[in-house]
């Protein structure tokens, strides 16, 4: 199954960008391309349970994902049902000179009939999480500090 792992430099302040990336309630209004409909379930200390549609390369995806957050520097997801069922996503944030560093690693786990297009998904996938990561930088970026 896909793993997928890349950096990003984001030109802002790590506390910024981390509020940004783990404020779900707030992903359908900032990146409505990629989150068509997010619905929180639970939220419990750091940890919260999200319903989830993400639009991934054109593909629509339903989720149930838990959320473990350690303010600021790390963002664990997994995928605790639906089309990617079984995945890990791990989020670090590091303060740099530029700013702040991204480290995206993932264990995708396909399901169902994503099964069977695995050989061409991994690429699309990368791109689509890459794409939006990208978008919360220029987000970020473009804040008041």
């Amino acid at each position: 199954m896909p793993k997928i792992n890349f950096e990003k430099i984001v030109k802002a302040n790590r506390n910024k960008v981390f509020d940004i990336a783990t404020n779900f309630k707030e992903f359908q209004k900032i990146l409505p391309e990629y989150f068509p409909s997010i619905r929180v379930r639970s939220i419990r200390d750091n940890v919260a349970v999200v319903e989830e549609h993400i639009r991934i390369s054109g593909k629509e995806l339903v989720l149930m994902t838990k959320h473990v957050i350690q303010y600021p520097e790390l963002h664990e997801i997994s995928v605790i049902g639906g089309d990617l069922k079984g995945s890990h996503i791990v989020e670090k944030y590091e303060t740099t000179e530029q700013g702040t560093k991204i480290t995206f690693d993932a264990d995708i786990k396909l399901n169902g009939t994503l099964i069977i297009t695995d050989f061409f998904m991994k690429g699309k996938i990368t791109r689509g999480f890459a794409n939006i990561i990208d978008e919360f930088a220029k987000f970020a970026e473009t804040q008041s500090p």
